[in-house]
């Protein structure tokens, strides 16, 4: 694979959303000189759109009922590629009379053209089918790096390929299926991939087209009860920025310069007297993929102390009355990329030691974690069986916690022996699970998280507030160092396979705060042992997306392949 390459996008496209009109649910994407093509699955139809004004013209006016179905799309010369239910098709851009060129027993996912080569990719079998162009011979076949529907694009000796379900873009090295690296996508539900290059002679922009079905209120008039929920198609491209450091083993993609502000409000539940007290609010992190801009405080000054390398924001009262009123808090400007980490087994020395302070730290039960007790050392044990690796031993206790939680909000959080017993959990009984069984399998593990800003980065400047908090876990891998894992999020389908786009990554709205030391603390001299902090005071959380940034070795470059896509 060539070395890539850092450059400026092309500034008049930089960040622009591209949204066709009238179309539905696109998938697939292909470029054409200075236009894209994708096609409108619902519709069948086979758009151009000019990126610059979103202007679109369909392709195929008389023709539309042998689109409907359509997924993936390639031009390859004056031919489109594309597939339909288990077909592979190709045709003649003039004449738009569609050929078979191949029929798999499974639905076809996506189709990519480069050469004499054809990829075909299949879910439902697992691979990436390669055949000869001329004859349909099938002559190999590659293991899809993702669990779900795939559609592909060539750039050289690149197989460049999106997966929907992971939300992930995987570079490949077309003739081995080798992962060269993974990255996340800003959006949900990606459905095709191209490389544009514009006219001036800029590097090529990585463009992702994406569909699904987004929930909204509609307001009837007619009815009784005029507030319905209903769903709606939402469709767009989108620009997906690079930055890969392959000797660091992570890839950074498009982030957001993100205002978040969390703020307790006095509302004690009863009358109180509380003198010389201390209220310790853990701030944001500095991480490889959250820098924080500016820190201000917001209802009460406060000072900024550090506890086990993370910031805390300390606030102090002489004292508080009985029901006295007030806020105390601090607002961030955050800049919050998307983080990957590709790293295989064979990247990790199995007989790497933990330091004697990571083992005092984090291969004890420090939190209620149960495990000590016949339920969680049983399900360790079962979980890893033989494996030594951290990496698979990770993985394998991941899946084992999937395959027997389901998900569900619970009254409070149980600890992770009756959680596993009862069968369904909260993201914190999930992470209580998983801690115990991998500080029980040698694993150092730690809490982060809090917070997620609502996902929605199309909404610019406007205050969204989060329904929950949220919390994951990082372990540790000698060698290496710190790695996130989600808690429940990929837990989405029964008994697997499940997706690993947050296992060693991090979606863009990932907020990382105090890690592996407690979010809030409050003391004072006088603290009755009945008064949790609940009874004193409630939060608000708000954040406002300000702005796109691109990332990089100095977060202002990306990562972009030479050469044309195929």
């Amino acid at each position: 694979m060539p070395k890539p390459e850092y450059a400026f996008p092309d500034a008049s496209l930089q960040h622009s959303m591209i949204r066709p009109i009238g179309v539905y649910a696109l998938s697939g994407l292909a470029v054409d000189g200075d236009r894209l093509l994708a096609v409108d699955t619902v519709r069948g139809y086979l758009i151009c759109v000019d990126p610059h004004t979103n202007d679109t013209i369909i392709l195929n006016p008389y023709c539309v009922s042998d689109w409907i179905g359509v997924t993936s799309l390639t031009l390859w010369h004056d031919t489109f590629w594309f597939a339909k239910g288990q077909e592979v098709l190709w045709c003649e851009r003039q004449t738009l009379i569609p050929t078979i060129f191949t029929r798999l027993p499974y639905p076809v996912n996506g189709v990519a053209v480069c050469e004499s080569t054809v990829y075909v990719s299949c879910q439902k079998s697992g691979y990436i089918h390669i055949f000869e162009r001329s004859t349909g011979e099938l002559i190999g076949r590659l293991p899809q790096p993702g669990v779900g529907p795939e559609t592909m694009t060539v750039v050289n000796e690149a197989l460049w390929v999106c997966d929907r379900t992971e939300q992930t873009v995987y570079c490949l090295d077309r003739s081995t299926g080798a992962v060269q690296f993974s990255t996340l996508t800003p959006f949900s539900s990606p459905t095709g991939i191209a490389f544009y290059s514009s006219a001036d002679g800029q590097e090529p922009i990585c463009y992702i087209v994406y569909a699904h079905e987004e929930p909204y209120i509609r307001d009837d008039p007619n009815a009784e009860f005029p507030y319905q929920l209903t769903f709606r198609d939402r469709t767009f491209i989108h620009p997906l920025y690079i930055h890969h450091n392959p000797a660091a083993h992570y890839t950074l993609s498009n982030g957001y310069l993100v205002e978040l502000s969390y703020v307790e409000e006095l509302l004690p539940l009863e009358a109180v007297t509380l003198n010389h007290v201390e209220w310790r609010i853990a701030l944001p992190s500095d991480t490889l993929r959250q820098r924080i801009r500016r820190i201000e405080p917001i209802g009460h000054p406060f000072t900024i102390e550090e506890q086990e390398g993370q910031k805390v924001a300390v606030f102090r009262f002489d004292q508080l009355q009985p029901h006295q009123g007030g806020l105390l808090g601090w607002k961030a400007i955050i800049e919050m990329y998307s983080l990957k980490y590709y790293l295989s087994p064979a990247d990790v020395e199995d007989n790497l030691p933990l330091s004697p302070e990571l083992q005092q730290r984090y291969l004890v039960d420090d939190d209620d974690l149960a495990m000590d007790t016949a339920t969680i050392r049983q399900a360790a044990k079962e979980a890893i069986g033989t494996e030594t690796n951290v990496l698979r031993k990770m993985l394998k206790i991941r899946n084992y916690v999937y395959d027997r939680l389901s998900y569900g909000i619970q009254p409070c959080i149980d600890t992770p022996d009756v959680a596993l017993e009862r069968g369904v959990g909260s993201c914190g009984e999930y992470v209580g699970v998983l801690l115990a069984l991998a500080r029980l399998s040698g694993i150092a593990c730690r809490t982060i998280g809090r917070y997620k800003c609502p996902p929605h980065p199309d909404r610019r400047n406007l205050l969204l507030e989060p329904d929950f908090n949220h919390v994951w876990l990082e372990f540790y891998v000698p060698g290496v160092g710190w790695l996130p894992m989600e808690s429940n999020v990929d837990d989405i389908v029964e008994r697997g396979p499940y997706p690993e786009r947050f296992f060693m990554g991090l979606a863009w709205y990932h907020t990382e705060i105090g890690k592996g030391i407690r979010f809030v603390k409050m003391t004072a001299e006088d603290l009755p042992k009945h008064i949790t902090l609940g009874d004193l005071a409630i939060n608000h959380i708000r954040f406002r997306i300000l702005e796109e940034l691109v990332p990089g070795c100095d977060l202002t470059q990306l990562v972009t392949p030479k050469g044309e896509s195929a």
